[in-house]
């Protein structure tokens, strides 16, 4: 199943150091969304800073408890793969930071691109794109900061 979604493009300053793009200022992942959100609403709510927690290096906020639970027991599910960057660019080598605002869900897990343009051509071929991106993952990660 595949669920595309797009809002207009938020303002996101990313740390494009970071295995995790988050804010460079507030440390926030996905700009304050709360991830979980993208699977149980189908699109990007803004969590609270009274349900947030710390992991791999960034902020996570959550809408409620149930939610941020839910992450802490399987953030491999919940958070963006790739930590946040483009899968299309990934799979050019490149690790370009992704929108909380344009995303997708592919096998149950979510992705997020830089540009809708990407997100298209993702969505007409996840088994390939995963495939390239994932072979270029293990070598940009090495270039990334813990």
């Amino acid at each position: 199943m595949v669920i595309l979604a797009a809002m207009a493009p938020a303002t996101l300053i990313a740390a494009t150091s970071e295995r995790i793009v988050q804010d460079r200022h507030t440390g926030l992942a996905l700009g304050g969304i709360d991830p979980v959100g993208y699977f149980t609403d189908a699109r990007p709510l803004a969590g609270r800073s009274d349900f947030e927690m710390s992991k791999a290096g960034a902020i996570w906020r959550f809408r409620n408890e149930g939610n941020l639970q839910s992450f802490a027991a399987r953030s491999d599910v919940y958070g963006p793969q790739f930590g946040g960057y483009d899968p299309v660019d990934v799979a050019r080598g490149v690790p370009r930071p992704g929108s909380p605002q344009i995303w997708l869900i592919s096998g149950q897990r979510l992705y997020l691109f830089a540009r809708e343009d990407n997100r298209d051509a993702f969505a007409a071929d996840p088994p390939r794109l995963l495939r390239d991106a994932g072979a270029r993952w293990p070598a940009l990660l090495g270039t990334l900061a813990e």
